[in-house]
């Protein structure tokens, strides 16, 4: 999920700033690609299903689990991610990927079918980013960043608050945008994601598409997923810890095992016919 708002900080709602925290994921890739969600297959099917053709650039991939999904599904998936560590990760699991932030990266007349974020688009400027997909994308092509944003069964929630609380007091955000109304946390994102695209130009307009799904959780499982979160990635090992024990005995009472609600959203928008500033050329894309 995104950093979860920072008490009295206007800059919490441009999550793109914040670029320690969005270069601080490959601290241990290998967990991030082992313990992150994958994305719903209805999600990938839709994208595929809307983009004229097979080529797909995946905008921070990550260690490439979005690429992952979409090169199953038939795709030519080419990644672009800031981070050397996440990139070299996903190259060992089968992935192309060029090492660059979207806004600086160089397409070199390349030309793509779609342009995807899985979590990630909220750390690009949103007018800059989507002007550089208007760009790289075809006439018809599709732009569509997209979020899942989990919720915790109510009780759990609770209890997992109240262990952030205890263990990270002068924490700057509010344990509870991390357990409750997760998605009430990204409508902001998702504003900032269509609002890029129209002042972008050069797109239809913004559609939002939801996809509802669960996934059960062991107590493990959950608990190796955690510190991968934003809200994690920097703690120091003692309070991280603290928190991870913390978490572990909420889980514990309740039978080892919780079943978590998400919700997935893409926001996106197709590339018109019209031709963009700087565009791209007509080389093939990934």
């Amino acid at each position: 999920m995104p950093t979860p708002p920072e008490r009295g900080r206007s800059s919490a709602h441009e999550p793109h700033r914040h670029r320690r925290v969005a270069e601080s994921f490959g601290t241990d890739a290998e967990r991030y690609d082992r313990a992150r969600p994958r994305y719903p297959q209805a999600l990938v099917e839709r994208i595929v299903a809307g983009s004229p053709g097979p080529g797909v650039l995946d905008v921070g991939c990550g260690t490439g689990i979005a690429a992952r999904q979409f090169q199953e599904a038939g795709c030519r998936v080419l990644g672009v991610e800031p981070d050397p560590r996440m990139a070299d990760r996903a190259r060992r699991l089968g992935t192309e990927v060029e090492v660059a932030t979207f806004e600086a990266w160089d397409p070199a007349g390349r030309a793509f079918d779609a342009v995807v974020a899985g979590q990630a688009w909220h750390w690009i400027d949103p007018a800059a980013g989507a002007a550089q997909a208007a760009r790289v994308l075809r006439p018809g092509g599709l732009l569509a960043p997209f979020w899942s944003a989990f919720e915790f069964p109510p009780d759990l929630a609770e209890a997992v608050a109240e262990v952030c609380r205890r263990a990270l007091p002068d924490a700057p955000f509010d344990p509870h945008a991390m357990t409750r109304g997760a998605l009430d946390a990204y409508r902001a994102v998702f504003a900032k994601a269509a609002d890029g695209m129209r002042e972008a130009g050069g797109f239809g307009a913004p559609e939002q598409w939801r996809f509802d799904w669960e996934w059960s959780y062991t107590r493990d499982a959950w608990l190796d997923q955690m510190p991968t979160q934003g809200a994690f990635t920097r703690l120091p090992p003692d309070k991280l810890a603290e928190v991870l024990e913390g978490v572990g005995a909420a889980i514990d009472a309740r039978g080892g095992g919780f079943t978590m609600r998400y919700v997935t959203v893409a926001v996106t928008a197709v590339r018109g016919e019209a031709g963009i500033r700087g565009g791209a050329g007509t080389r093939g894309g990934a």
